[in-house]
């Protein structure tokens, strides 16, 4: 399912790519509040993984739902959920697999991230 980026403000430059895995059974609602003039909140289902951009500095916190309300569980540097987008120049296609390396790579460390 596509998810929809919130731009960071113009004025930030060094913003990174992060990724969270929802691996509870319940829903949660992740927000990035510590960001001046910007604000950042998502609700993620159980087992959805959830893309956004960030500032190294942002910390992510994870609020579990409950039957009326919701619990803070987790605070979580940005920094540490940080996925590379470079390509190396010596990744690209196996011509054995037939696919891209670089997806193969890819998916492998977002398998570490859920883990």
């Amino acid at each position: 399912m596509a998810q929809i980026l919130d731009p960071l403000p113009s004025n930030y430059k060094n913003g990174i790519v992060c990724c969270y895995v929802n691996a509870t059974s319940k829903i949660q609602v992740v927000r990035i509040s510590n960001i001046p003039n910007w604000h950042f909140e998502r609700v993620v289902f159980p087992g959805q993984r959830l893309v956004f951009e960030s500032m190294p500095q942002g910390l992510l916190e994870v609020h579990t739902g409950m039957m009326a309300s919701a619990i803070l569980s987790d605070k979580i540097p940005c920094i540490t959920l940080r996925i590379d987008m470079e390509l190396n120049e010596s990744e690209g296609e196996d011509p054995e697999m037939g696919e891209d390396a670089t997806t193969q790579s890819s998916e492998k460390e977002l398998v570490k991230l859920q883990r």
